[in-house]
């Protein structure tokens, strides 16, 4: 029986939010130092997070959701409960603004990391989305699939060397649909139990080739086509 833990783990995009936290923080601590009443720690935590929240324009860059703040709500509910006590205003206000103003901090921080990723990570390299394959077998997706089994060996020595080939996706369908009398499909086996590389957060469905020399990836943005000069199956040429 395989057992396979499909964890998503983005590392790149965990370090940069860390060290948005750590400018946030150390900022805070600066404005912290300047007022001459001090407060409580966690009352000055709270004002800075509430003024994180913000009406905000979405879109995407390379393919990553960032935001916008244009308008901060956070700073305008803390004004509206703070001014109802002489002072307590003018004593949080600059931190309600840093939790605004922390929203452009993390955009940086995010328009950043997309080249960072993109280095560490490349989209068109086939080892990005299959890194290990101990556990790695296949299953036939289609009913007319003949019985084979997976070569582990010859997929792992072949992951970082194959290259993107030309994808002909509109192709494929059409001769599937117009072909109805073949009743073949050019991708009738799904590779299972393997692992993308750690950290990437690129996980991907993989389906094998008829000849077992031909890889299809499919993600949420894209579809990639690998084609190696040898079979991916046991007893394949």
């Amino acid at each position: 029986m395989n057992i396979s833990y499909n964890f998503s783990f983005n590392l790149i995009e965990f370090i940069f939010e860390l060290i948005s936290w750590a400018i946030i923080g150390l900022f805070a601590y600066r404005l912290y130092r300047r007022i001459p009443e001090k407060s409580k720690v966690l009352k000055i935590l709270v004002c800075t997070y509430i003024g994180l929240f913000s009406f905000s324009i979405n879109w995407n860059v390379a393919d990553t959701q960032v935001k916008f703040s244009i308008l901060p709500l956070g700073v305008w509910i803390l004004y509206l409960i703070l001014r109802r006590k002489e002072g307590r205003w003018e004593r949080y206000r600059s931190f309600a603004w840093l939790g605004f103003f922390a929203n452009y901090i993390f955009l940086a921080n995010t328009l950043l990391s997309i080249p960072v990723h993109q280095f560490f990570y490349s989209e068109d390299e086939l080892s990005t989305y299959i890194s290990h394959v101990v556990d790695a077998s296949i299953i036939a997706t289609y009913p007319s699939a003949n019985e084979q089994t997976l070569d582990k060996e010859s997929l792992q020595k072949q992951i970082h060397n194959m290259r993107p080939a030309a994808n002909h996706g509109i192709e494929w369908y059409n001769e599937i649909e117009m072909e109805s009398t073949k009743k073949s499909e050019k991708f009738p086996y799904q590779l299972i139990g393997f692992s993308p590389k750690w950290g990437s957060n690129l996980n991907a469905i993989i389906y094998i080739e008829d000849d077992g020399k031909g890889l299809l990836v499919s993600t949420p943005k894209k579809q990639l086509y690998y084609r190696s000069k040898e079979s991916m199956l046991m007893g394949g040429n």
